[in-house]
């Protein structure tokens, strides 16, 4: 399967599950082979609701996550669902960019990018 040059190569990946099976078989392996194989040229994490506290708790996450950091993707999260949670001071600690994400997520939808909701 070929992509068009102009193809918009640009997606957020919307993390919503607080499976940890889904984190780690699909979130972080998607992610990370989207950026390392060239499959997008930018890939966003938006980390939102019950992601927040699997990724604020878990340690195997947690490196999961500073991998795909590692790779160049971007990770954000909703500060609501984390002020909710307790989790903003260890999001950051995570480097994790924690602000109210819902008008971001819309401009991101209205501008035509990608979004692969998990």
């Amino acid at each position: 399967f070929e992509m068009e040059d102009n193809f918009k190569r640009r997606i957020l990946i919307l993390w919503t599950s607080g499976e940890k099976e889904t984190a780690l078989n699909m979130v972080f392996m998607y992610g990370l082979n989207s950026k390392l194989k060239g499959w997008w040229d930018e890939v966003t994490l938006l980390v939102w609701g019950a992601s927040t506290k699997l990724l604020g708790t878990d340690p195997e996450i947690q490196e999961r996550l500073k991998a795909l950091q590692d790779a160049g993707v971007e990770t954000i999260a909703c500060k609501a669902c984390a002020n909710n949670l307790g989790l903003v001071e260890k999001l950051e600690s995570l480097d994790v960019q924690v602000f109210f994400t819902g008008e971001y997520l819309s401009k991101r939808i209205q501008a035509g990018d990608h979004v692969l909701s998990v």
